[in-house]
């Protein structure tokens, strides 16, 4: 199908691409857009959907298509696009676009929309005000039904969801909410504080997106009222744009355990440089830290140069330090996924602690048999029962057992840390956890051979 309808673009049979646009949905039509390269036939296509289309279809493209569109549409043009979006679209639209184009946005918007995406810039990012929307269906809790319900067929045409209706007194102080099915199912001569639930479950306008989400997944929300200082109703945060940042906060959690700096652009559409800039700073602080391991077997250089048993033990490092790191990878992506989802309170570190600890203890001993065992059987093959004894065997299992525990400890912990100081627990996860644990593990490996075995 997609591909016919860019046939026929190429083309320039515009009328039946017309007709078979106005019946797709704008997230398809969106898909069509960005594989349009000619940048003329984009606006051709663009301008063939009708206004309140053209505004949805607007916010499903990327970015640089929507650059491309302000580019090529004229004020006039643009202006109705820009009055069709919700709030909360138009504003991220603005904060995602260079100087110019805002310039261009603004100017071809109207002095009551322009204000309004003003006032919402103010937000702080990633706070439930930078996402709510100011669209959404209010009543008095002083109404009837009856003029409820009249009021919410005048509005609903211009909010995104009436499936709840907020409950105001008259400083706007958020009383209640009732659903539309108890609304129309109640007499219209009622009051709404007769039939509103005035357990309302709300957040602040600096509340953090990522607990927003995680109050969506709790309540089953398909929205939720936001409110000021002055618990004042002054928006609601709907399901769309919390789906929204679910995607971007795992997006740059999983950047940050891997060691690469979160980019909100694609990966095909991002540069070599970009790349690159996301990639080094990471990658050169887990180098220089990394020198503390090569510090540790320079100083245990005597250890380590002693014959077929030096050999041993110097084979036995990259086991003993990649299973510590994986170990501690476990136990610290197991506690940051706990936090994201508020399973795990920094309350609970030493509920947390103890849990790994027991873990560590079965984990461990479990490795620790299995690397004795693998250390006489195979080793002893390459070496020869000469350079592999039963004594030696036994540190290095040994050396696994506290290694395993220690990086579990230390995996499980950080990112509890990490986020009673305010820092990303992501960041204390994978690369800096596995450096910690190299390091502590080759210590631990290194004074029990130098104290058993020499």
């Amino acid at each position: 199908m997609y591909d016919e309808l860019l046939e026929m673009i190429e083309s320039n049979k515009l009328r039946p691409v017309k007709q078979i646009l106005v019946e797709m949905h704008e997230s398809d039509i969106a898909e069509i857009l960005e594989h349009i390269e000619n940048p003329a036939s984009l606006v051709k296509v663009f301008k063939l959907l009708p206004k309140d289309m053209g505004a949805q279809v607007f916010s499903y493209v990327d970015t640089d298509i929507q650059e491309k569109l302000i580019t090529a549409l004229s004020s006039s043009e643009l202006g109705p696009i820009i009055e069709e979006m919700y709030i909360d679209d138009a504003v991220d639209l603005v904060e995602e676009m260079p100087a110019n184009m805002v310039e261009k946005i603004l100017r071809a918007s109207t002095p009551e929309t322009r204000s309004t995406i003003n006032k919402f810039l103010k937000y702080e990012d990633s706070t439930a005000g930078s996402i709510m929307t100011p669209e959404f269906v209010d009543v008095k809790d002083s109404m009837s039904v009856g003029d409820s319900i009249k009021r919410v067929k005048k509005l609903a045409e211009n909010v995104e969801t009436i499936n709840v209706v907020y409950v105001t007194d008259g400083a706007r102080v958020i009383k209640g909410v009732v659903s539309i099915r108890d609304l129309i199912l109640a007499n219209d001569n009622k009051k709404i504080s007769d039939i509103m639930n005035d357990n309302v479950i709300y957040a602040e306008t600096d509340t953090d997106q990522e607990e927003i989400a995680r109050m969506f997944s709790e309540y089953d929300f398909l929205a939720m009222p936001i409110v000021d200082k002055e618990k004042r109703l002054v928006g609601i945060v709907t399901v769309d744009d919390v789906i929204d940042v679910i995607e971007e906060e795992a997006s740059e959690d999983i950047s940050v355990m891997a060691g690469v700096t979160p980019n909100e652009k694609p990966y095909l559409k991002t540069s070599v440089f970009r790349i690159w800039l996301n990639r080094f700073p990471w990658l050169m602080l887990l180098m220089i830290s990394a020198t503390f391991t090569g510090l540790i077997i320079s100083k245990n250089e005597t250890l380590l140069n002693n014959g077929i048993f030096g050999i041993l033990l110097t084979s036995c490092i990259p086991m003993i330090m990649d299973t510590g790191g994986n170990a501690g990878g476990q136990a610290s992506a197991t506690i940051v996924r706990g936090i994201a989802l508020g399973d795990v309170e920094f309350r609970d570190l030493f509920k947390v602690m103890l849990k790994e600890f027991l873990v560590s203890l079965l984990v461990g001993l479990s490795l620790a048999v299995v690397c004795f065992g693998k250390i006489l059987l195979v080793d002893g093959v390459i070496f020869g029962t000469e350079g592999v004894k039963v004594g030696s065997a036994a540190i290095i299992a040994s050396a696994m057992f506290f290694t395993i525990v220690i990086a579990k400890i230390v995996g499980c912990s950080l990112p509890l840390i990490a986020k009673k100081l305010k820092f990303d627990p992501a960041v204390m996860a994978s690369p800096f956890i596995t450096t910690i644990v190299d390091i502590l593990s080759l210590l631990v490996y290194c004074f029990l051979a130098t104290t058993f075995l020499m």
